[in-house]
């Protein structure tokens, strides 16, 4: 197995016991993740390494997020139901991801170390804290966290 192996060999159980429990929605995106990060090894025309699997299953969650945002402005609750259990499947292979107030502490010290003080200094913030968390955090999450204390401090 050219994917980390024992990734590689739960997904394999793991579809096979959806299989075997009529499990379609966690069949289907198992087979998904499975796709994607045979896609990105043949892609790569090497084995993925530890942080490239965790970047495709990043992005699997990414687009499920995305897509549960248009649905529901669209209207689609059938849809947003299934990513939504979609994600949940997906989000079981993935870190656990920081939450807000693990994120505010570090955007803070961030923040002090390039000297930012308002909502103008967001890039040289997000320059410096993204590569600190990736992989670690949802992105939006880090921005909104970042706006938010970029406006604080601006307003002293």
């Amino acid at each position: 197995m050219a994917l980390p192996e024992q990734l590689t060999a739960q997904l394999a159980r793991e579809l096979l016991d959806a299989m075997r429990q009529q499990d379609v929605v966690r069949r289907e995106t198992l087979r998904l993740l499975q796709n994607a990060l045979r896609y990105e090894e043949i892609a790569k025309a090497r084995p993925l390494t530890d942080e490239e699997v965790n970047a495709v299953l990043q992005r699997q969650a990414k687009q499920r997020r995305d897509s549960i945002t248009e649905f529901k402005k669209g209207n689609r609750p059938d849809l947003v139901q299934r990513e939504e259990a979609e994600l949940v499947i997906i989000n079981k292979y993935l870190p656990q991801q920081m939450g807000r107030d693990e994120i505010m502490a570090i955007a803070r010290t961030v923040a002090q170390e390039v000297g930012a003080r308002t909502p103008g200094d967001k890039g040289r913030v997000m320059g410096k804290l993204m590569p600190q968390l990736k992989g670690k955090a949802d992105g939006n999450l880090v921005n909104t966290v970042v706006m938010e204390l970029l406006d604080a401090l601006a307003k002293g």
